[in-house]
């Protein structure tokens, strides 16, 4: 069958979403998994960085769609894992210089000879969210338990819907179990019985998140990262392990005043 083509996605930005797509590629490549991750935000790229790659970029997205270079030579191998790749999205070039079916046309090379494609979708909902979708085998959705990353994420679920991707997987990132438990953020329940769909992922507040990110190294290639086993867990669900879930919270006392903006259809605990 080749690879699976896995877009991660959100409504809303600053949620965790390129931090995601570089924590599950490194995490997956650790699992000795073929990983190419593709970073579709045209104009405004990060997964470089955050992947300790920016130094290597010779080659982009835009350039192997109109030509300028053949598809191997865009791909940037990571500097300790031989079998994870990151193709670049072009700096200086807006969302329109790729379509969909480019994109599919793109992961459709690259599917022989890999086990996973991850895609970083930019945030929104326009071109660049469309053309990260439509190879996607399986949508993961990123939101932060508050209330507009969460109405963010309900929408993206309407589109996935539509373009006949969904419902997806939502992962919930940055969760605070104390403020949970002083009923001052939506629980991962409370975020799941609003959006009713599945969760694959709940990944806890870390401080070294951060620092991580800006040094090139993401967290789950540290062992002592609660966000980092977090993200090592996701990725061991994505091949078909079942792993459990750390338990983080308990149940707040915001859902039914939150449930109520999105209509009230998922007030049952």
């Amino acid at each position: 069958m080749g690879a699976k083509v896995i877009t991660i996605t959100s409504g809303k930005g600053g949620v965790g979403k390129t931090t995601t797509t570089a924590n599950l590629s490194i995490a997956l490549a650790r699992l000795g998994k073929r990983v190419v991750a593709i970073d579709a935000d045209i104009g405004l790229r990060n997964l470089d960085i955050v992947m300790g790659l920016e130094n290597r970029i010779v080659y982009d997205l835009v350039d192997v769609v109109e030509g300028r270079c053949r598809l191997p030579q865009a791909m940037i191998r990571h500097k300790q894992f031989p079998n994870l790749y990151l193709i670049a999205a072009a700096q200086t070039r807006d969302k329109t210089a790729v379509s969909p079916s480019d994109m599919v046309a793109l992961t459709r090379k690259l599917r022989p000879e890999h086990d996973f494609i991850l895609i970083d979708s930019p945030a929104g909902i326009e071109r660049g969210f469309r053309n990260a979708v439509a190879p996607a085998d399986e949508v993961l959705i990123v939101t932060n338990p508050e209330v507009s990353a969460v109405r963010d994420a309900d929408r993206i679920i309407g589109l996935l819907e539509a373009f006949n991707r969904g419902p997806g997987q939502l992962i919930i990132n940055r969760i605070k179990p104390e403020m949970v438990r002083r009923g001052e953020m939506l629980s991962a329940k409370d975020v799941t019985d609003i959006l009713s769909i599945r969760i694959i992922g709940i990944v806890p507040e870390d401080e070294t998140v951060i620092p991580s990110s800006n040094s090139g190294v993401p967290v789950t290639m540290s062992e002592n990262s609660r966000a980092g086993q977090a993200f090592m867990n996701i990725a061991r669900r994505l091949t078909g392990e079942n792993v459990p879930f750390m338990q983080l919270d308990a149940t707040g006392n915001l859902f039914q005043r939150i449930a109520r903006l999105f209509g009230g259809n998922n007030s049952e605990t």
